[in-house]
């Protein structure tokens, strides 16, 4: 009965750091996203202000 209790223990604490590392990972591949979508928006918009300019002159 201890050793199931031992190995019940072990598999939680392997599925709860399992739970944090792809906690971390989520994170930070959904922050890397964030900036890059944020990066393209600001190219678009330079882009855009550019052929504005050219149009007008």
């Amino acid at each position: 009965m201890a050793i199931a209790g031992k190995v019940g223990d072990w598999a939680f604490k392997a599925f709860t750091a399992g739970l944090g590392v792809a906690t971390i990972y989520l994170t930070a591949t959904f922050s890397v996203n964030v900036y890059r979508g944020l990066a393209w928006h600001n190219a678009q918009s330079k882009i855009d202000k550019e052929k504005s300019q050219e149009q007008n002159q």
